[in-house]
């Protein structure tokens, strides 16, 4: 089963804040454009890492499936 890289990047985030994913006081979208996450999601051949800032936090995405929050690995978005 697929999931989007932006709803694990969502869920990702609350898990750090320990919210539930609809609690979380920040709208990622105005931080980052979600359409483009999705389409460098497609890259997999290829070596990437995406960095962006929230208030208060930094997020990292690495091609190899890694998603950090605050340089804490919160989950993997390539099913295994």
């Amino acid at each position: 089963m697929y999931e989007a890289l932006t709803s694990i990047l969502i869920r990702s985030i609350a898990e750090h804040k320990s919210v539930d994913p609809s609690e979380l006081d920040v709208v990622v979208a105005d931080y980052i454009d979600l359409a483009a996450v999705e389409q460098l999601a497609r890259h997999s051949n290829s070596t990437w890492n995406l960095e962006f800032e929230l208030p208060n936090h930094n997020v990292t995405v690495h091609s190899d499936g890694r998603v950090l929050v605050d340089g804490q690995v919160r989950q993997n978005w390539i099913a295994d």
